[in-house]
């Protein structure tokens, strides 16, 4: 029997059963105990050799140093954002005072628990690579690959349990009211996810580009030599980059999509539909630690993403069914028990069969990416093969196969994220707001494999990392040295299947926040006493030009943020390349041993770069819907988010797909196809590799949260656009002027980052000078 969760503030009460809450705290609480002992397990493994432990120690040391400078400088953000936040108008609710504080207050516990989940995850990585050096140092192919993985799976279950702990404690604190409430803390979570994925892709993009271009190709030593000076700064930058900032990235994929199901639910499911996103959550919890445990590798496994496949297939089968149970439990079988207003006359299916096709979708959508993405980046597949082929004619033919590679994958993914979308919309029939909750449950869906999911993504940097300290230390055999290279390259492609899988939860988040935006529209018109039959399909007619010119901005940002993170990494790796030139030049004893490089120089050069680089792609985020909504209109702002999301998501699959293939063909180059290292074939993979980096690591991943964060400043601003606009508080000037400012600072951000010169810290003439020496 339901029983009745109070609201704060006024005394209404709202009819939800509070078991299914209390039931997301307790499953939440639990796998924060798992990810409490995963660490311990993990820590109480081997360290390795002496020097191995004094080379994971600088890493660690560069990684912390880094990420406590970059919360300081985030800190300014999030004190702006919740003043901001707390000036916006709340329009939906009678505790209006209550709303407010509520929503700045969990924007700072969505941005502090992103933030945690990229230190701890971080944290962890650093020390975790050590040991899974030393496990395959020992001869222990399978406990190598275990540390790595069940690392990997405390930072999934850091993702699951806080973003369901967060939600949960919303709903039961706010009630009906949680919903708003709740834009705070997804808007918290992908505005920090946001900053860490941009400056940690520019930090370690910049290090990995410069390291290969001095070291591997003029120098001809291999990649984490540690005659190197960028090596260090190169294994910082990968748990800064991928494990900080992409545990941060699908952390808020999980916060949003909880927001957008929330907000969308109680229209389309009644007070059901405020509980019913937890419970898929709560599912989720149960599909991360099975998941993570079965995952072991077996002698007859022709690799490690063998056995990390055949987890991901059980788990979201487990989730598929799991789910279907729970819906049937909690669901009334007629949509007369929901309590809605809604004409439901044109929906063909029940409540319960709407809820479990759309989440079964969604765990189908995750699967058949997984499997796309995995065909286009995997090491023994063709299309990496055949771009590992074009080594033989040189670096332009390997460039042009990895663009061609990128842009046709992203056809055949984007056409299926597309059908997972269409499919979704479909269950809801006539009825548009059952069709938009059923994508955000598709999302939902989706995210019910997110445990497994982080742990595949963090197993990558773990395992790149161990291979760089066991080659650094110089402490193993030829057998635990080939152990790492094949974890390696397991790692580049369950990076590139995570980033596919994230960029399907950004989309389905995405389009159920634009449906989110619509409702905000239409209920701003309505206190505006604007909302006449036919208004909002007015506002959003794509035959008025001023939404066109919106649709056609909304690709444009996605272009131009693209452009700024990439220019980012070329300056900042030609810093890198300049100072590992030096040093080569300056201390003749690097390459005989007898003197020691500075590795703490390359280290600070691309702490400072990444720092001051992440600001202009920021600001384009969060103040260009602010430009184009109070200027153009809140129709043109819709327009606006469609055309980001339809241009992003084939962007980033793009660049990640594209990325993730020079990768691994530069590793099968270098496992002896073509001819092997030292080759013109090796060298020409190596540049491919350098051209992905930022594409796959820097720019791609950094597109995911650049679109929820659009919408999410759209679905705040909608409100004040309206009352500014139309009724008695309309006031162009106001309009105007905010537009003109926040498009006067991005034309600012923009002309300063392309003012700098080629290299930062490096004017044209001191370039000039350096390559006059270096050819001298």
């Amino acid at each position: 029997m339901p029983t009745t969760l109070l609201v704060t503030g006024d005394g209404s009460a709202v009819n939800v059963n509070i078991s299914y809450v209390v039931l997301a705290i307790v499953l939440a609480l639990i796998a924060l105990g798992f990810a409490a002992a995963l660490v311990k397990a993990v820590l109480s493994t081997g360290k390795g050799t002496k020097k191995m432990q004094e080379i994971a120690g600088a890493v660690q040391e560069g990684a912390s140093a880094y990420l406590k400078r970059q919360f300081r400088a985030l800190g300014i953000f999030v004190v702006v954002a919740v003043v901001l936040l707390w000036l916006l108008p709340v329009h939906s609710s009678d505790n209006e005072m209550l709303v407010r504080i509520g929503r700045s207050a969990f924007f700072i516990v969505g941005a502090g628990f992103s933030a945690f989940i990229g230190w701890a995850g971080m944290s962890l990585a650093t020390r975790a690579n050590l040991r899974v050096a030393s496990a395959a140092r020992d001869g222990d192919r399978p406990g190598a690959m275990q540390i790595a993985f069940r690392t990997g799976g405390v930072v999934g279950f850091l993702t699951v349990g806080l973003g369901l702990l967060g939600a949960s404690v919303v709903v039961w604190v706010f009630g009906s009211d949680a919903a708003t409430v709740l834009e705070g803390f997804g808007f918290g979570a992908a505005m920090l996810a946001m900053f860490m994925r941009v400056g940690g892709g520019i930090f370690t993009k910049a290090a990995d580009v410069g390291a290969d271009l001095v070291g591997k190709v003029e120098q001809g030593i291999p990649e984490d030599d540690p005659r190197n000076a960028a090596t260090i700064a190169d294994n910082v930058g990968d748990n800064v980059g991928d494990c900080a900032g992409m545990a941060a990235d699908l952390f808020e994929s999980y916060a949003v999509t909880l927001v957008a199901s929330l907000i969308l639910g109680q229209i389309a499911f009644g007070e059901t539909g405020l509980v019913l996103p937890l419970i898929i959550g709560s599912v989720g919890i149960v599909t991360a630690i099975l998941g993570v445990v079965i995952t072991r590798l077996r002698a007859s496994d022709k690799s490690g993403l063998t056995a990390i496949n055949r987890s991901f297939f059980i788990s979201a089968v487990v989730a598929a069914l799991l789910s279907a149970g729970a819906i049937f439990f909690a669901v009334p079988a007629q949509w007369s028990e929901l309590g809605i207003d809604l004409d439901v006359s044109g929906v063909a299916l029940s409540p319960q069969a709407v809820a479990i096709a759309a989440v079964v979708i969604g765990i189908v959508l995750a699967a058949a990416i997984m499997a796309l993405t995995g065909y286009y980046t995997e090491t023994e597949k063709r299309p990496v093969s055949d771009v590992a082929k074009t080594s033989l004619t040189g670096p332009a033919t390997v460039i042009l196969s990895g663009i061609s590679l990128g842009f046709e994958s992203a056809v055949f993914s984007a056409l299926l994220i597309g059908a997972g979308v269409f499919g979704a919309y479909l269950l809801g029939g006539s009825v548009i707001w059952i069709s938009l909750f059923a994508i955000a449950l598709a999302g939902c869906g989706l995210l019910t494999t997110v445990g497994v999911i982080v742990a595949m993504d963090t197993f990558g940097p773990i395992s790149d990392n161990a291979q760089g300290i066991a080659e650094m230390s110089g402490d193993i055999d030829e057998a635990g040295a080939r152990t790492l290279t094949d974890l390696d390259a397991v790692g580049n492609t369950t990076k590139a299947i995570t980033k596919g899988i994230a960029i399907a939860t950004a989309v389905l988040a995405a389009t159920a926040l634009f449906g989110s935006y619509t409702l905000a529209m239409e209920n701003a018109l309505a206190q505006a006493g604007e909302l006449a039959t036919g208004t909002i399909n007015a506002i959003l007619n794509l035959a008025d030009p001023s939404n066109i010119v919106g649709l056609i901005v909304g690709a444009s940002v996605v272009f131009l943020f693209s452009g700024l993170a990439v220019n980012a990494v070329s300056r900042s790796a030609g810093s890198v390349v300049y100072e590992v030139r030096r040093q080569f030049r300056e201390f003749p004893g690097i390459m005989d041993g007898s003197q020691r490089p500075e590795y703490g120089r390359v280290v600070d050069i691309c702490t400072r770069d990444a720092q001051r680089e992440l600001l202009t792609p920021g600001l384009l985020a969060v103040l260009a819907p602010i430009a184009v909504g109070f200027g153009l209109g809140v129709g043109p702002l819709a327009a606006y988010l469609a055309g980001a999301i339809a241009c992003g998501v084939l962007m980033a699959i793009f660049l990640a797909n594209s990325g993730g293939a020079w990768d691994n063909a530069k590793k099968a180059v270098e496992d002896g196809a073509h001819g092997g290292k030292g080759t013109e074939a090796h060298d020409a993979t190596v540049i491919g590799d350098t051209v992905g980096d930022p594409f796959k690591d820097t720019a791609g991943p950094a597109i995911n949260p650049l679109i929820k964060v659009m919408n999410l400043v759209a679905l705040l601003i909608a409100p004040a656009i309206v009352m500014f606009s139309y009724g008695d508080d309309a006031s162009p000037v106001v309009r105007y002027s905010i537009a003109g400012v926040a498009l006067l600072i991005i034309v600012a951000a923009v002309g300063w980052s392309r003012s700098k010169p080629i290299t930062v810290g490096d004017d044209a003439d001191n370039g000039a000078a350096d390559k006059e020496k270096v050819n001298a």
